[in-house]
């Protein structure tokens, strides 16, 4: 039997993909979708403005939008709620019993919530044990560009070790939502600023590769600078990244640790896993978005153009695709975890 699931912020472009990506999903089945008053009572296709490239799927054109109310036939419900109204909403649902599982900033650096990449750090899941949540708890998966770069880092520190980097990031427009950015501001343009990115992709990869110790996280010790630009493309997020290694490393051995990357998820038959988390590819051109951001279902991370650098040790670029690996696809993946370790509560 299927587990019910909601989704929480229904009719914007997180949980549209949360829709598109839970259709016919052989673990969860959506039950419930709730959105702002405004939607409330009303037909699903009735109040939303479906924007991806796939057809809404039939079976939540008829379904009435239901408040964001913690009365939801459901225990795990899936949030992509704006962070004008998430902390106090998702707070109330994991009180009340549900397991919350967000893509909204509010709760990233609560003590007790882990910020999770299941191929990167699902050891700190353990943390819901030490929540004040009763039978709910609160999970979050991290900033969109923050996962993509956060997932090429991981083999790279444990095996060399990290001490610094800086990166410049070319972010999709549909990261900024729907309607999103004026296209008399993009069209023929580069926004070289995106509120809040910068702090998020400086603080959020330490704590994901931070060090769990009990009921905390201790920051990983790497020093990050960031630079956030718009560009006017539609999805995936490209990213500019130089680095420096504690250790000594030749290019072909960089490149060897992340073609042969694997973590636990991997191993776990997954439906939204990717079979190789990281690609490598070698033609100077590549990673572009509009080739390689649905490589393997959008969840992998795709990298290019490693090569050394005169002020740090080396540069690359990477791509993810930010609304599936960034945001919707990596919150289920968590859900995906949990319920295969049997960890839900």
């Amino acid at each position: 039997m299927k587990i019910p699931v909601g989704i929480l912020g229904a009719t914007g472009s997180v949980g549209q993909q949360f829709i598109h990506l839970l259709r016919d999903h052989p673990f969860f089945e959506i039950t419930a979708l709730a959105a702002s008053e405004r939607s409330v009572g009303k037909k699903y296709e009735d109040v939303v403005t479906w924007f991806l490239p796939t057809p809404m799927p039939d079976f939540v054109k008829e379904m009435i939008v239901q408040p964001c109310e913690p009365t939801l036939p459901c225990r795990l419900v899936f949030s992509g709620l704006d962070t004008a109204v998430a902390g106090l909403l998702e707070t109330s649902f994991a009180q009340a019993g549900y397991q919350v599982i967000s893509n909204a900033r509010n709760h990233r650096f609560d003590e007790d919530v882990p910020l999770v990449i299941p191929e990167v750090n699902s050891d700190h899941l353990s943390l819901i044990q030490h929540q004040s949540y009763g039978d709910g708890c609160l999970i979050t998966n991290p900033n969109c560009s923050t996962i993509g770069l956060t997932l090429a880092l991981k083999p790279l520190l444990d095996t060399f070790g990290i001490e610094a980097l800086h990166v410049v990031t070319l972010q999709a427009l549909s990261g900024a939502g729907y309607p999103g950015v004026s296209s008399l501001d993009i069209l023929d343009n580069v926004i070289p600023y995106i509120a809040g990115e910068e702090e998020k992709i400086r603080q959020e990869p330490l704590k994901i590769l931070g060090t769990l110790s009990e009921n905390h996280i201790q920051p990983a010790d790497i020093r990050i600078s960031a630079q956030c630009t718009r560009v006017p493309v539609i999805d995936g997020h490209l990213e500019c990244v130089s680095i420096k290694l504690k250790t000594k490393s030749t290019k072909e051995d960089i490149i060897h640790i992340w073609e042969r990357y694997r973590s636990v998820v991997q191993d776990m038959d997954l439906p939204m896993a990717p079979k190789q988390p990281i690609h490598y590819f070698h033609n100077p051109a590549y990673p572009q978005p509009k080739l390689h951001r649905n490589l393997d279902k959008g969840m992998a991370v795709s990298i290019g153009r490693l090569q050394a650098c005169p002020v740090l040790d080396y540069t690359f670029t990477l791509l993810s695709h930010n609304t599936i690996r960034g945001a919707a696809g990596t919150a289920i993946l968590i859900g995906e975890y949990l319920t295969k370790k049997n960890l839900q509560i």
